[in-house]
């Protein structure tokens, strides 16, 4: 798009009756089983140091490291949690490089979750979107081979 030199770039605006949903999510790439929260305000440092307890109370196992493979965005990094993650020894936050999110596992998961659940249908209300959504999610929180082939490193 041409924009005048002397002028400030455009700014497009969602209607103000758009609505998002947004969830943490994390999956296991052993077995697949894949554990989501809700967030229903803002994503920042103490939702995602939530979900982290969260996902540590659930992943947690005798013996083994728990690697969670996380993208650049501020609230990963938060002072806020800093020294809990320093603390947890066998649960690592490893951050992929910037600009990289086709790398991150979670995000094939959350393309599949728009192809099987969203794609081509109307939703009247947000609800129906969260049922959906939840619906596939729930399909997926025991261990399966579907998102375990879809997020393995080959």
């Amino acid at each position: 798009m041409w924009v005048p030199p002397e002028d400030r770039d455009p700014i497009c605006l969602h209607h103000p009756t758009r609505k998002t949903v947004g969830y943490f999510g994390a999956v296991r790439l052993g077995d697949g089983q894949l554990i989501v929260r809700r967030e229903e305000g803002k994503f920042n440092g103490q939702t995602f140091w939530d979900f982290l307890q969260q996902l540590e109370l659930e992943s947690r196992r005798e013996g083994r490291k728990v690697v969670v493979i996380s993208d650049n965005a501020k609230y990963h990094h938060a002072l806020l949690h800093k020294e809990w993650r320093s603390a947890q020894a066998a649960f690592v936050l490893d951050y992929l490089p910037p600009y990289s999110p086709d790398l991150n596992p979670i995000e094939r998961v959350w393309k599949q979750t728009r192809r099987a659940c969203l794609h081509n249908q109307y939703f009247a209300k947000l609800e129906f979107v969260v049922e959906a959504v939840e619906r596939q999610f729930r399909a997926w929180a025991a261990p399966n081979e579907i998102l375990r082939k879809l997020c393995g490193i080959l």
